[in-house]
């Protein structure tokens, strides 16, 4: 895991956190893949075709990635943080966040999925531009620049703490109260979506990308959405390829107005419960009949 952080650190410090933030589901394809062969966790045609979409919304990120503004110094990183549309942002994100903490989370943070799920994500888009200024400080430092002399570097490392404490306490209050399979997905579009909005505003990473390519970059994140929706909400229900051809041959079944006898019912041990019903179904139509013609 350390090394998995140490990887993703890397990413936001070469790549816009545009693409690298949605790009962090293929963790959750990853854990739910390796889960169904090292914990026996069983994967469904749901989730199967959940993975196959978040791969491909991916790959359809990767190809329409935005293109960042330059920031190589901590003098420029300072720079874009005191932007004036940034200051705003950042301001309006601390206020929000305190009113939700100590406001509206004491009073509806376990009955709304949504209190505890808005605090992390709200906070978690400033701390990848922290995660960001730490990223290029790292850089200055192996050049052998003193960076360490900078203020900002120490700000930003303490305004990383905090905002990654803040997350993981909130967090695991949402997985403690509500389910994971719906928790996971509202998360991942709260949080991806907060640092998208950072980052536009920080980086100014949509200025210079075309019609196409932000009609890509947003199609490809909705395709993840979904995906990610797929592999998480109908993880426990027992549905594969191998049970396909029975639910069509029940839906045929009933569209063509034949039900099983008796004899076959008797003969097939899984359609047992759904032949008992359709038998006693059947015999409840005449007596719906005749009782409807009595009572006419």
């Amino acid at each position: 895991m350390g090394a998995g952080e140490v990887a993703n650190f890397a990413a936001y410090a070469f790549a816009p956190a545009t693409l690298v933030t949605p790009l962090g589901a293929l963790s959750v394809l990853v854990s739910a893949i390796l889960s169904s062969y090292f914990l026996n966790e069983k994967l469904n045609l749901h989730g199967k075709i959940g993975c196959l979409l978040s791969i491909l919304g991916s790959t359809v990120m990767v190809i329409h990635a935005p293109q960042e503004e330059e920031v190589e110094t901590l003098n420029e990183m300072s720079h874009k943080l005191g932007d004036p549309g940034f200051v705003v942002f950042a301001t309006l994100v601390v206020i929000v966040s305190l009113i939700l903490i100590f406001v509206v989370g004491p009073r509806h943070g376990q009955t709304n999925i949504l209190v505890y799920i808005t605090i992390c994500s709200v906070i978690g888009a400033l701390s990848v531009s922290c995660v960001k200024g730490l990223g290029i400080t790292i850089k200055e430092l192996i050049a052998g620049k003193p960076v360490l002399k900078h203020p900002l570097s120490w700000i930003l490392l303490l305004s990383l703490i905090i905002c990654v404490s803040t997350q993981i306490n909130y967090l695991n209050r949402a997985l403690d109260i509500f389910n994971t399979s719906i928790v996971t997905p509202i998360y991942y579009v709260f949080f991806t979506t907060s640092v998208l909005t950072c980052s536009a505003i920080l980086f100014k990473e949509w200025q210079h990308m075309s019609a196409a390519d932000i009609i890509g970059t947003f199609s490809g994140f909705l395709t993840i959405i979904v995906g990610i929706f797929l592999l998480h909400a109908f993880k426990d229900v027992n549905f594969t390829l191998a049970n396909l051809p029975v639910s069509l041959r029940k839906d045929d079944r009933a569209i063509n107005g034949t039900l099983p006898t008796t004899y076959e019912c008797f003969n097939h041990d899984e359609e047992s419960s759904t032949c008992v019903g359709e038998i006693q179904s059947s015999e409840n139509v005449p007596s719906r009949r005749n009782g409807s013609l009595a009572a006419f």
